[in-house]
């Protein structure tokens, strides 16, 4: 993935900060990766997990770097500068590379265990659908007008984070909505920007292999929540974690809530009908939103609500936000409906913690009378205590149950299958099958008319990835050659 701008003006390292860039280098970019350097760029080799940038820096020259800054001395053939932590300068030195882009947009950051994908895409809908050109960046891509980039990770690195934000200033946009991750508040891939608002959504268990404990990962999301890198909060005070933010962070706080009319935006009415929610949200100073809101599961009321009071932060009116809600669209891999003229429900969803995996059955379970049968699988080389636990969620949540791959990385699928089933008695209600593409059929086969099936783990991904290999695989396309084979009964 890369998105440069289109017009940067040379900047002097000197003018950065003579201290530490000794030497007046004219340079037009900034980069971390050495594979991505374009001619012009400085390039930042820094430690990383397995491996340090001074080992690219022959390739960086060859790719037209004009200079190096490490946390080593450097003896190469271009200028080359110190600094004990390089990686906390880089997102201050892009941002000033780039003039500052994130100051001349109206950025969202939106974080949270779930909810942050689809709540981005609503806010990013309701600004476009209003005329307000907004970028997106996430976990599923980066979109630029009608431009949409893949990327690598749902935070970009700081370099990238700048660049992409200056492109899309230059190619009109005004607003920019984009997911931030506990990772990338540690790592300080966010240093540099500025959000009118900030929002939080919830937080349940996930990447403590990473975090180790959840009050480190609540410390992680709350460090969002500081006049450093926001104005305002937009905050879910029906979450334990989301009330405790609310009450420590010092930036002003507008509280969102489904079940709390206490909350600056509450719920007065969301009912169900034909897979949509008749909904009317009551807020600040008697302000009133009504209509037909598509997207349906309880959760998605509560991304509607935190979009809803993040947009008309940013000016957009409750007529405004109530006209387009008929509008708004559900996210890939999210409760995404598989239709090859099949008599059962077909859903993918991207769920992947155990907080996530109750909801979605949950919701599935409200769509028919007759069974509910998921598929799930954890990914490997990823936080392992919650595989029992989404084991659990998975069998006491669907009337069949089928436990198989996800990505299993470099771990290997039957042990990670043994840590979801664990402490479970199957008997007949649940099975075990390594084959992912297999478990799908097995699934198809199961269902008779008026049942839900319901694929969870990899929603919106295209590849499956083992031992370092990622070979193609959607779920979405699996189920249709599945439907397709059983003869859509």
């Amino acid at each position: 993935m890369q998105i440069k701008p289109l017009s940067i003006k040379p900047k002097l390292l000197s003018d950065f900060d003579p201290a530490i860039f000794t030497e007046s280098v004219s340079i037009t970019g900034v980069c971390i990766n050495a594979q991505r350097v374009e001619p012009g760029d400085l390039f930042i080799a820094c430690p990383g997990q397995n491996f340090h940038g001074k080992d690219f820096i022959s390739q960086a020259i060859a790719n037209g770097a004009v200079a190096v800054l490490s946390d080593v001395k450097i003896d190469c053939s271009i200028p080359s500068f110190t600094h004990k932590q390089p990686r906390a300068l880089v997102g201050e030195l892009s941002s000033w590379v780039y003039e500052k882009p994130f100051e001349k947009l109206s950025a969202v950051g939106i974080t949270g265990t779930n909810g942050k994908t689809t709540t981005a895409n609503l806010v990013s809908q309701i600004l476009n659908l209003n005329s307000s050109k907004c970028g997106l960046i996430g976990t599923l891509g980066i979109e630029i007008n009608d431009q949409i980039v893949k990327g690598s990770r749902t935070t970009p690195e700081a370099d990238e984070l700048q660049a992409i934000a200056r492109a899309m200033m230059e190619q009109g946009c005004s607003h920019l909505s984009m997911e931030v991750s506990s990772h990338a508040i540690v790592q300080n891939r966010i240093k540099g920007a500025s959000f009118k608002v900030v929002a939080f959504s919830n937080l349940t268990q996930d990447h403590l292999d990473y975090h180790k404990t959840m009050q480190a990962y609540f410390e992680a999301k709350a460090a969002l929540f500081t006049s450093e890198y926001a104005q305002k909060a937009v905050i879910n005070i029906d979450d334990a974690y989301g009330e405790k933010l609310s009450n420590q962070t010092r930036l002003p706080v507008i509280s969102v809530s489904r079940k709390k009319s206490s909350a600056d935006w509450y719920f007065e009415k969301a009912e169900l009908r034909n897979n949509s929610y008749d909904v009317e949200i009551k807020g600040i100073g008697g302000e009133v939103i009504k209509g037909i809101f598509p997207l349906i599961g309880d959760y998605n009321l509560d991304n509607l609500i935190l979009a809803v009071a993040i947009t008309h932060q940013l000016g957009i009116s409750s007529e405004q936000i109530s006209n387009t809600l008929s509008r708004l669209k559900s996210v890939p891999g999210r409760l995404e409906t598989v239709n090859a003229g099949q008599s059962f429900i077909v859903l993918v969803d991207y769920a992947h913690t155990p907080d996530a995996v109750q909801n979605v059955i949950a919701t599935a379970r409200k769509l028919t009378s007759g069974k509910v049968i998921g598929v799930l699988g954890c990914g490997g080389d990823r936080d392992n205590s919650k595989r029992p636990l989404m084991g659990q969620a998975l069998f006491q949540g669907c009337d069949v149950s089928i436990f198989t791959s996800d990505n299993p990385r470099s771990e290997s699928a039957d042990s990670i299958l043994k840590e979801m089933i664990f402490g479970l008695d199957l008997g007949q209600k649940g099975e075990v099958c390594i084959d992912r593409r297999e478990a799908i059929s097995l699934a198809v086969n199961k269902a008779n008319a008026g049942d839900v099936v319901l694929i969870m783990g990899k929603g919106h991904e295209s590849g499956q990835e083992i031992n370092g290999v990622i070979t193609p695989f959607d779920d979405r396309l699996e189920l249709t050659q599945a439907i397709l084979k059983q003869g859509n009964k």
